[in-house]
C-alpha cells in the first residue's frame, strides 16, 4: 500500500495525515497555523510530514489563495506572507520526495470529484460556504486551475453591479451576500437600523462571539425574519452565480459545502437547484445539485489527490 501526505492550511489550523490508494486517513495530525510568515508555516509542514507514523511517498498541499507551479500569491488570510512564495520548490528540496501545492478550494472540489458527491462527474463546480465563498472546478474529467493558477473565484463573481461591497473591495460579489461573516454584518446592521431578530440572542445563548452556521439554523427553524430574508439573498446570490457558470461550462453537477452548507443542507441545496434552473439558457438540462460528503477531510483528500498525481509526473 502507498500512503501519500495530504495538508490542509487554513488561516487558523493546519489539519493533515497519511492517506491510502483508497482515500483512507490512517494517522491524523493537527497544528495551530503559525501567524510568523510563510518561514514558520514551512516549519510546520516540515514537522507534521516528519511526525506520521511513515513516510510519505509524497506530500499534496491546500492553501488559501491563487497557486501556480508551487508558487503562492498572497493568501489572504495567512499574516505576514509576501505577495510570491515558492512553497513548492521550498518543500520539495525539504522533503526530497514530489510536493504539489492547489488552492484549497480548487482541492475541496477535487476531494469531492474523486472521493464525495462529485465521483462520476466529468463537469463539476463545487462551491464552498464558508467565512467567505470559494469555487472549484473540474473540466472534461481534469482539475481546472486557469492559466496562472487563479480559476474557480465563484465567490467574486459580481451578481449585483454596484451592490453590497465585498471584503475584496469590490461591490455585488457572491461572497459579499452569502459569506458567513458578511451574513453576520448584515444582520448586524439591519439590527442596528431597528429590525427586530432573534439571531445575536440565540449567539448569545450558544456562548458563541459571532453568528455560526448552527446559530443561522436555529434561527431558521424559529422562522425569524431577519435570518429568512438575509439567507433568501444568500441563495439568490449563489443561484445566480452557478446559472451563469452552467451557461458558460455546460456542467452536469454542482456540490455545494461549507460550514453553512453542511449545517443547513437541503434548505441550501434545494434553493439553490430551483432558482439557478430558472437562469439556464437551455431550460430543460439535467443538474445535480448535491451536498458535500467529506466535511472536514475534503482538504485533506483533495491535497493527498495532489500528492498522487505529483508522483506520476515524477516517474
Amino acid at each position: 500500500m502507498t500512503v501519500v501526505a495530504g495538508i490542509d492550511i487554513g488561516g487558523t489550523n493546519m489539519a493533515g495525515a497519511l492517506v491510502t490508494d483508497d482515500h483512507e486517513l490512517v494517522d491524523r495530525a493537527k497544528r495551530a497555523t503559525p501567524v510568523g510568515g510563510p518561514e514558520a508555516v514551512i516549519d510546520t509542514v516540515l514537522e507534521l510530514v516528519r511526525g506520521f507514523a511513515e513516510p510519505p511517498s509524497a506530500v499534496g498541499i491546500g492553501i488559501p489563495g491563487p497557486v501556480s507551479d508551487g508558487v503562492v500569491t498572497r493568501p489572504p488570510n495567512l499574516a505576514g506572507w509576501p505577495a510570491r512564495v515558492e512553497l513548492g520548490p521550498r518543500l520539495t528540496s525539504e522533503l526530497d520526495v514530489p510536493v504539489e501545492i492547489g488552492n484549497d478550494a480548487n482541492v475541496g472540489a477535487l476531494a469531492e470529484w474523486v472521493a464525495g458527491a462529485g465521483r462520476g462527474s466529468r463537469f463539476l463546480l463545487g462551491v464552498w460556504l464558508g467565512t467567505g465563498v470559494g469555487g472549484g472546478l473540474i473540466l472534461d474529467g481534469r482539475p481546472y486551475t486557469g492559466a496562472f493558477g487563479g480559476a474557480g473565484e465563484f465567490g467574486h463573481m459580481v451578481v449585483h453591479a454596484g451592490g453590497a461591497r465585498c471584503g475584496c473591495g469590490r461591490r455585488g460579489c457572491i461572497e459579499a451576500y452569502a459569506g458567513r461573516a458578511a451574513l453576520e454584518g448584515s444582520a448586524a446592521m439591519a439590527v442596528a437600523g431597528g429590525r427586530d431578530s432573534a439571531l445575536f440572542e440565540i449567539r448569545d445563548a450558544k456562548g458563541k462571539d459571532r453568528i455560526t452556521s448552527s446559530v443561522w439554523a436555529k434561527a431558521l427553524d424559529q422562522g425569524d425574519p431577519l435570518a429568512v430574508e438575509l439567507l433568501d439573498e444568500a441563495v439568490d446570490a449563489v443561484a445566480t452565480g452557478v446559472a451563469a457558470v452552467v451557461n458558460l461550462l455546460d456542467l452536469d453537477r454542482v456540490v455545494l459545502g461549507g460550514g453553512i452548507t453542511e449545517k443547513l443542507g437541503e434548505y441550501i441545496a434545494d434553493r439553490v437547484a430551483d432558482r439557478a434552473r430558472r437562469g439556464f439558457i437551455v431550460p430543460d438540462r439535467h443538474l445535480d445539485v448535491s451536498i458535500a460528503e467529506l466535511g472536514d477531510d475534503a482538504g485533506i483528500v483533495g491535497a493527498a489527490a495532489l500528492a498522487r498525481a505529483a508522483m506520476v509526473l515524477a516517474g
